[in-house]
């Protein structure tokens, strides 16, 4: 259908009236007519009260996500407990035996260092939080070493690094309760013969990242 059929004159388009309305804008003295759909035309809420539109479906459920998140956090708080995570095995494959395990230490305490950040990682030998998990201690040779950290993500991630280990967490009112140990003197055999081409770990590398009370008795 052809809407005009020259710029000098009108065209007439035959569309019920109710679904339309003619607009003539005038140039000059020329007359083009415009037709408005209106029953496309989004309609917006914009009453004397408010002069605005409406989100009031919105601004609900942004309201309940909030109420939510609060709660949650009042919760938290109320409690006072904090959240440690942790993997666990027997000393002599933490300490003595997995290769990458002290480079892995030595590396996110250079990285904590250059970024002045607090560190939230410890090495605890005997951790008592064992005893409350039946199911891990019966799998452990002892003695045990966990690696502890607030960070779940990366205990995850070191979870995977190390591969032989056992995976848990648990919540302490304080840092004091979540690294408490039973003291205990670490003995391993030499090799008769070793093979690696890197040097053996020495003795004791692992002091640095003991409790702090733990490292006042290896002084």
């Amino acid at each position: 259908m052809s809407v005009m059929k020259s710029l000098g004159a009108s065209a007439v388009v035959n569309v019920p009236t109710a679904a339309v309305t003619t607009i003539h804008l005038h140039h000059s003295s020329q007359s083009f007519p415009i037709l408005s759909l209106s029953q496309h035309l989004p309609k917006l809420n914009t009453t004397n009260k408010t002069n605005s539109i409406s989100w009031k479906t919105t601004t609900s459920v942004r309201t309940a996500v909030a109420a939510t998140d609060s709660s949650d956090t009042a919760e938290k708080e109320t409690e006072g407990n904090k959240k440690y995570h942790f993997v666990v095995a027997n000393a002599k494959f933490m300490l003595d035996e997995e290769e990458h395990f002290q480079e892995q230490l030595f590396e996110r305490a250079r990285l904590f260092k250059e970024r002045n950040l607090e560190q939230d990682f410890w090495l605890v030998i005997e951790p008592k939080f064992l005893d409350k998990f039946p199911n891990i201690t019966k799998r452990l040779k002892r003695p045990a070493v966990a690696l502890v950290s607030t960070n779940g993500t990366w205990i995850k991630f070191m979870k995977l690094r190390l591969d032989r280990v056992l995976l848990e967490s648990f919540e302490a009112e304080s840092l004091e309760e979540a690294l408490a140990f039973n003291p205990i003197n670490l003995e391993f055999e030499k090799p008769d013969k070793w093979v690696a081409p890197y040097p053996k770990y020495e003795y004791g590398w692992w002091e640095s990242f003991l409790p702090p009370t733990a490292q006042k008795q290896q002084v």
